[in-house]
């Protein structure tokens, strides 16, 4: 890939970009960091933990940048009270978007009922906000599982699916991706696909782009239906976009 093409690249997938920080070891300094990053690379929006959402509301009002946050995350459990409480003080601190772990376990011994139940209970609860559903394809692992549990969010009324946390030992994979894009064009709807965990270059974004546009068509992949959750990806797209 030359510099032309990275820039390229780089543009295109900065406003498509969720610059993330999940860190255990994050604070309200990296927050401020995090959020003044965002502004600088016109991102679509920025994922933290919950209790830092209204630090993040807050130091991007105005700028058309959104707040994401995490819910039943990471380990995907089954109290369908706790995620749809979570959700609801999460909006309250000014989260524009809730992404929820779907209770994969429960899914993968056979018991769709109870991950439909709470990804339908947290859709209720979002209202107007948007509701990404992390499936950790890492742990589903077979690519019909993966289309399987990708119908089950669809039909429950996600708006986006969501391939990992991060913290699972097999992140994103362009297999589990393909998947996903392929349930969402056979469902009709107008939902999006988040790409998530271990992105780190500019080659990584261009793979999950031209994998989107190949699936989807060329002008499928905006900020509403297409987004790269990300920390280090961010200063290699700054870098090739400046270049």
């Amino acid at each position: 890939m030359d510099e032309s093409d990275a820039g390229a690249v780089a543009r295109r997938a900065l406003p498509l970009l969720d610059l993330t920080d999940l860190t255990e070891t994050c604070t309200e300094p990296k927050i401020e960091v995090l959020c003044r990053d965002a502004r600088s690379g016109g991102v679509a929006a920025i994922c933290v933990w919950p209790h830092f959402v209204a630090q993040g509301a807050r130091a991007l009002k105005g700028s058309g940048i959104r707040v994401a946050t995490v819910i039943n995350f990471p380990a995907g459990g089954e109290d369908c009270a706790r995620a749809t409480d979570d959700t609801a003080e999460a909006l309250r601190d000014g989260a524009d978007e809730i992404d929820l772990v779907l209770p994969y376990r429960a899914f993968l011994r056979g018991d769709a009922d109870t991950a439909r139940d709470m990804v339908e209970a947290v859709r209720d609860t979002c209202g107007a906000a948007c509701l990404k559903v992390i499936l950790e394809t890492g742990e589903i692992a077979d690519p019909e599982a993966i289309r399987r549990a990708s119908r089950l969010a669809l039909e429950a009324g996600d708006d986006f699916l969501k391939t990992s946390t991060g913290k699972s030992p097999v992140s994103a994979t362009p297999d589990a991706a393909e998947a996903m894009l392929a349930e969402i064009r056979t469902s009709g709807r107008a939902a999006g696909l988040k790409v998530s965990g271990g992105l780190r270059s500019v080659a990584d974004a261009t793979a999950y782009l031209a994998l989107a546009d190949r699936i989807m068509g060329p002008d499928w992949a905006g900020p509403r239906t297409f987004r790269l959750g990300a920390s280090s990806l961010f200063g290699a797209l700054m870098q090739a976009r400046e270049s």
